[in-house]
């Protein structure tokens, strides 16, 4: 198995998979530039990489305590030998949560196609006009589309999310990222937080305030079946 680069851990969490207790682990790489990431390091491939055979016997380890493993990025459809990854995984008995931005809908489907993966969240970046300007990139968007549909009628669990601020994404915006996903499960609207470093540190960006985003919800709930603001 090619190697898989492993730049960061947040070894338990209550949060990160809903109903479950995780682990978390972020690969490195992303073929996104969005300016208001928190994970500018991982996205660059900096820092201390850890060692699958240590991630492994982490896992040997916290079988009582962990149900699943949350992984996440960067974005981790990069990676040709994830496959292999995570059935090694789920050797060892845990649920496998992936985090995507949902670029890679070939290695999705066959990631659900075989139920390697227990529960899938997709970034929703932006209206699919304005997908390029967001992520700093060229974007297929037959990509995001054939993502979206193929995780929609697929029978697992899922969630589609939005990070929000003021300076890129506006309630009109909002309304428009719904509409691709009429009748979902889940669709969870995440506002922006401030943090030390993002990939833009030259931009300033602004959280939306608590009565706005309850305006958000007011508005748009009804069109999927969960509706959650973090």
């Amino acid at each position: 198995m090619k190697s898989i680069h492993i730049l960061g851990q947040i070894k338990s969490s209550f949060i990160d998979y809903p109903s479950n207790i995780c682990t978390v682990i972020f690969l490195g790489g992303c073929n996104f530039n969005c300016g208001y990431c928190h994970n500018p390091d991982i996205v660059r491939r900096k820092g201390m990489s850890i060692k699958e055979e240590d991630f492994f016997k982490f896992l040997e380890k916290r079988k009582k305590y962990l149900d699943g493993v949350c992984i996440s990025g960067g974005e981790p459809t990069l990676y040709e030998s994830l496959c292999e990854f995570i059935q090694k995984i789920r050797s060892f008995g845990y649920k496998v949560k992936l985090d995507t931005n949902g670029t890679n809908p070939k290695l999705l489907k066959q990631l659900m196609d075989h139920k390697w993966i227990d529960y899938i969240a997709m970034d929703l970046k932006a209206p699919l006009r304005r997908y390029s300007e967001i992520t700093g990139t060229n974007v297929n968007i037959d990509e995001i589309q054939e993502s979206i549909e193929k995780i929609m009628v697929s029978d697992m669990d899922y969630e589609f999310r939005t990070t929000i601020a003021k300076e890129i994404l506006s309630k009109e915006d909002i309304n428009e990222i719904i509409k691709l996903i009429p009748n979902a499960k889940r669709y969870c609207i995440q506002n922006f937080r401030k943090v030390y470093e993002i990939i833009d540190n030259d931009r300033c960006f602004t959280p939306y305030k608590p009565d706005e985003l309850n305006e958000m919800k007011e508005a748009f709930e009804g069109l999927v079946h969960e509706l959650i603001i973090r």
